[in-house]
């Protein structure tokens, strides 16, 4: 059965478009067609997308939008789309609305009684879950963990999590994140450690928490971290 495909002329209204994680191929041919044909896209880091944007032969006025911005420029946007305007928004990996901006924006769309629709796409935990080996038919997705405040008192109660766990990290809080994982769920617990998905160095490492942990003490990690961690016995 051949699935129909959208007219090639956008709609006014919100567009989420995921981008791709490392590797530019990593977009939809319907994606391109969004942000080819978009009136304005929103980005987390423009400078980020900018190269996206230029691979792709794609130009369009392109304005940051961040967690730090998002507040203040909120319904001026909301203004816009209710004139007709067609956004796109993107940020610098990924489907946003997964650890980056995009919740309140489509809340206050919905609210103000503008459309929005979300494209599939590229999402960083989802291949770092599904090579890791550990059960994947039921999981819960904590994002990064709190830095200071809450994190002690959430991974004692992770501790008796039974389904998979999937957090993102930075690779400078790696090692200190295994140790404390360590702490709470017991060395002996299965994970993975995937680091630059879909790039040219890709490595995927899997073992009981010790094991993980003492591989990265030994080495400078770079890239975009996911950890993925099994659930209590």
């Amino acid at each position: 059965m051949l699935l129909e495909a959208h007219s090639s002329k956008l709609a006014a209204m919100l567009y989420i478009v995921p981008s791709p994680i490392g590797n530019l191929k990593d977009i939809t041919l319907r994606a391109l067609e969004v942000l080819k044909e978009a009136d304005l896209i929103l980005a987390e880091d423009t400078r980020t997308s900018s190269h996206l944007l230029k691979h792709y032969e794609i130009s369009k006025p392109i304005s940051p939008y961040h967690q730090h911005n998002e507040h203040k420029i909120l319904q001026h946007l909301i203004d816009q789309l209710q004139q007709g305007k067609k956004m796109a928004l993107i940020t610098d990996a990924g489907t946003p609305g997964i650890s980056d901006p995009a919740f309140l924006i489509v809340r206050e769309c919905i609210k103000a009684g503008v459309k929005v629709e979300c494209l599939p796409g590229a999402t960083a935990f989802v291949p770092a879950l599904i090579n890791s080996g550990i059960p994947s038919d039921s999981f819960v997705f904590e994002g990064f963990l709190p830095i200071k405040k809450g994190r002690q008192t959430l991974l004692k109660k992770l501790a008796e999590e039974e389904r998979t766990m999937i957090f993102y990290e930075s690779p400078l809080r790696l090692v200190k994140t295994l140790e404390e994982m360590i702490q709470y769920f017991g060395s002996g617990r299965i994970c993975s450690v995937s680091r630059e998905l879909t790039k040219l160095f890709e490595e995927n490492k899997r073992g009981t928490l010790q094991e993980v942990c003492d591989y990265f003490k030994q080495k400078t990690v770079k890239g975009e971290i996911v950890i993925v961690v099994g659930g209590k016995d």
